[in-house]
C-alpha cells in the first residue's frame, strides 16, 4: 500500500502501475514517536501521519510540498524508513501552461522513481501512458453512464426522499477528521461539499476537466488519447491542478467563488483546522468576518481524544441551525408539522410518545432534565407549567452510570416529599440528558448538548440574558443569544482545565483552603498579586512560590480569581459581549470569581440562586417540548 495525503497526488497513475493507494486519515492516541523525531510545534497532522506510518505496514508514502510541516515530515520519514518509498512531489503554486507542463514532468519523474523502487522492467513510459489512458477512459465512461459530472457531487434523490436531513452544511479547512463525518451522518446532516485537503470527490472534480478520450488502442505512444504521451500527461496534470485550489495555491480566490455558489443552499459551514496550521486560520478569519454563512470553527490535533470535543461542538451547531430553521418556518408551519407527525423524533432515530404536547399546561405532567458533568451530576423535575418541582446534585465520580442513577433516585424522592406522594420513573413523561455524560444515561429518552440546554435554562431564569458564561468542572463555555432566544454563537475551552472548577480545586488544595471558602477569603485581599500562568501545573508551582514568599492566602486567592476572570472575559469576547450577562455552573457560586468578572466586564453579571442546575433546567424544558 502506498499512502498519500494530498488531492494533487496522481493516484490514478500510481494505480495504473499496480500500486494500492490509501488516503491517510490518522486518528492517533499520542505523538510519542513524532515528539521524539520532530519539533513539538510542527503541525499536528504531520505528526499524526508519522505515527500512522509507524503503526501500519505501508509500502511507502507520497507527500506534496503543501507546507513546511510536510517538508519536515518528508525529511524525517526519509531518514526513518530508508527502505520504503518516501517521495516528495513538488506541486506548482500557479496554474498556467508552463506550470502544467512542469507538473507533468514531475509526475512522470514520480512514476519512474516508483518503477525503480519496484524494479519494473521494460519501457516504463509506454506502460504508464497506456494504463493511465485506460484508467481515465473507464472513469469517464462511468461518469457518462451515471450522469455524475460537474464540480459538485450530486445528492441521491432517493436518499433525500427517504431520509431528508434537517440541515445542510459545507465543510472547509484542512484535513477533515473521519469522526466529524460520522457525527454528521449520524444526525442526518447533508454535506453539500467537503472542500478540505482530500475531501472533494475525485470523479466530480477531476474527470470532467479532462478531454474525453477515445477507445484505447495498441498504438504505443499514440494510445489512449490518439495524440502524444506528452499531451496525455499535460491533460492529466492540468486536471489535477484545476481542482478547487487549496490555500497554498495562488488562485485560492476560486475557493470563495465556489462557496458563493452554495450560499443560498447552506444552513451553515463547519471549518476545521489543525493545530499549528496557519494558512487555513487566515481563511476562516476572513470568512467569519464577512458573516455571509453561519460558521463553526473546529481546531483539533487529530487524536482520538478529540472525538468528544468535536461531538459537543458539532451537535450544538446542528441544534442551533435546527432552531434557526424552526424560527424561520414560522409557528403555523411548525404546528402543522407537529400535528402531522404526532411523534417526537429522538436523535437516535427511535420514537417516543408525544402525549406531552397534548397536555403541556397540565401541572400533573412531570418531566426531568439531567446534566451529567465532569464534577457533578444535576437533575431537575418540572411540571407542565414549567415550575421546578424537585432537584438534586451528586458528585459524578468515576462512573457516569452510577451517579446518574443516584441523582435520579434523589430527585424522585425529593419530588415525592414535595408532592406528598411516591414518584417513580414511570411518573416522568420524558427525560432529557445533557452534559458530557449525556449519551451514557440509560434511562434518558433523548439527549441535547449543554450549549443548547444552558441557553434555554438561562432564559428561564432571566429572559433578558444575551451572553452566558458557563464554567464547569473541567471546561468553560461562552454563549451569545439572539433576541429570539436561539444560539447566535458559542465557543468552548475543553482541551485544558485552566480556569475551571478543577483548576480552582487545585489552587484551594495548594493553599490548604476548603474550596467553598476560597471565594470568601479572596474578598479580604489587600495586595494585588498577578498569577501569570493559567496552566494548572504551572499555576500551582507559582502559588507555592508565593506561599514561600509569605504572601497572604487572601491575596493569592484574589490573584487566582483575577486570572480566571481574564480568561473568561477573553472567551466571552470571542462570541461578542452583548448585555445582559449571566454566569452558570458551579464556579458561579465563588464570590471572588464573580467579583473579578464584574470588574473586568464593567457590569454586573447575573447569578441565579441555583447556578449549577441551569443546564438541567434547560434539559427539562427540552423534555417539555420547548425547543
Amino acid at each position: 500500500m502506498i499512502a498519500y495525503v494530498c488531492k494533487y497526488t496522481p493516484i490514478e497513475m500510481l494505480t495504473s502501475m499496480g500500486a494500492e493507494l490509501v488516503r491517510v486519515e490518522p486518528e492517533v492516541t499520542n505523538f510519542n514517536e513524532a515528539d521524539a523525531l520532530m519539533h513539538p510545534n510542527v503541525c499536528s497532522y504531520a505528526k499524526a501521519v508519522l505515527e500512522d506510518m509507524a503503526a501500519k505496514d505501508y509500502e511507502g508514502i507520497v507527500l506534496t510540498t503543501c507546507c513546511d510541516s510536510i517538508r519536515r515530515l518528508y525529511d524525517t520519514l526519509k531518514s526513518r524508513y530508508p527502505d520504503k518509498f518516501v517521495y516528495l512531489l513538488d506541486v506548482p503554486r500557479v496554474v498556467n501552461d508552463y506550470s502544467t507542463g512542469l507538473y507533468a514532468e514531475r509526475i512522470l519523474a514520480l512514476a519512474k522513481a516508483y518503477a525503480d523502487f519496484r524494479n519494473m522492467t521494460g519501457n516504463i513510459d509506454d506502460k504508464v501512458f497506456k494504463e493511465l489512458g485506460n484508467t481515465i477512459k473507464v472513469e469517464q465512461d462511468s461518469l457518462k453512464k451515471t450522469g455524475n459530472s460537474g464540480s459538485r457531487a450530486q445528492p441521491d434523490e432517493k436518499a433525500i426522499q427517504t431520509h431528508a436531513p434537517q440541515v445542510r452544511v459545507g465543510i472547509l479547512g484542512a484535513r477533515c477528521p473521519q469522526s466529524l463525518l460520522e457525527i454528521l451522518d449520524e444526525h442526518g446532516v447533508r454535506v453539500a461539499f467537503n472542500m478540505t485537503c482530500t475531501g472533494m470527490e475525485r470523479a466530480s472534480s477531476l474527470w470532467d476537466r479532462m478531454p474525453e478520450l477515445p477507445e484505447t488502442t495498441e498504438q504505443g505512444s499514440e494510445n489512449a488519447t490518439g495524440s502524444s504521451q506528452s499531451d496525455l500527461m499535460k491533460y492529466y496534470a492540468s486536471a489535477l491542478l484545476g481542482q478547487i485550489p487549496c490555500m497554498r495555491m495562488v488562485n485560492a480566490v476560486n475557493r470563495e467563488r465556489y462557496l458563493e455558489g452554495f450560499e443560498s443552499e447552506l444552513d451553515g459551514v463547519i471549518y476545521h483546522t489543525v493545530k499549528f496550521c496557519d494558512s487555513y486560520a487566515y481563511e476562516y478569519t476572513k470568512l467569519h468576518k464577512e458573516g455571509k454563512v453561519r460558521m463553526l470553527k473546529l481546531e483539533t490535533d487529530l487524536t482520538k481524544q478529540c472525538e468528544g470535543q468535536i461531538r459537543t461542538r458539532v451537535e450544538a451547531f446542528i441544534e442551533a441551525l435546527e432552531a434557526e430553521k424552526r424560527v424561520n418556518m414560522g409557528k403555523a408551519e411548525q404546528m402543522r408539522n407537529a400535528s402531522n407527525t404526532e411523534q417526537l423524533q429522538r436523535p437516535d432515530g427511535n420514537h417516543m410518545s408525544n402525549r406531552i404536547h397534548d397536555k403541556q399546561a397540565d401541572k400533573d405532567i412531570l418531566v426531568m432534565g439531567v446534566d451529567s458533568g465532569s464534577t457533578s451530576t444535576n437533575a431537575v423535575i418540572l411540571n407542565g407549567k414549567r415550575e421546578i418541582i424537585a432537584s438534586a446534585t451528586v458528585r459524578t465520580g468515576a462512573k457516569t452510570s452510577e451517579s446518574s442513577q443516584k441523582v435520579l433516585e434523589e430527585t424522585l424522592n425529593d419530588a415525592g416529599r414535595k408532592l406528598g406522594r411516591k414518584i417513580t420513573r414511570e411518573d416522568i413523561t420524558v427525560i432529557t440528558s445533557t452534559g458530557y455524560g449525556r449519551v451514557s444515561i440509560p434511562y434518558a429518552d433523548r439527549n441535547v448538548t449543554e450549549i443548547s440546554c444552558h441557553a434555554r435554562g438561562a432564559l428561564y431564569f432571566n429572559p433578558k440574558v444575551r451572553t452566558i458564561l458557563d464554567i464547569g468542572g473541567q471546561d468553560s463555555k461562552a454563549i451569545r443569544l439572539k433576541d429570539d432566544g436561539t444560539v447566535a454563537d458559542f465557543v468552548m475551552n475543553d482541551k485544558c482545565a485552566a480556569g475551571t472548577g478543577r483548576f480552582l480545586e487545585a489552587m484551594a488544595r495548594t493553599l490548604e483552603v476548603d474550596i467553598k471558602d476560597l471565594g470568601t477569603i479572596s474578598l479580604e485581599s489587600k495586595e494585588e498579586i498577578e498569577i501569570s500562568s493559567m496552566c494548572t501545573v504551572f499555576a500551582e508551582s507559582e502559588v507555592i512560590s508565593l506561599i514561600a514568599q509569605n504572601k497572604e492566602k487572601a491575596d493569592i486567592a484574589r490573584g487566582v480569581h483575577k486570572a480566571i476572570a481574564g480568561k473568561a472575559y477573553a472567551l466571552m469576547e470571542r462570541v461578542g459581549l452583548s448585555p445582559e450577562y449571566m454566569m452558570t455552573g458551579g464556579v458561579a457560586r465563588n464570590k471572588g470569581v464573580v467579583k473579578a468578572l464584574n470588574e473586568r466586564l464593567g457590569a454586573d453579571i447575573y447569578i441565579c440562586d441555583t447556578p449549577d442546575i441551569v443546564g438541567a433546567v434547560g434539559a427539562a424544558l427540552y423534555a417539555l417540548g420547548i425547543d
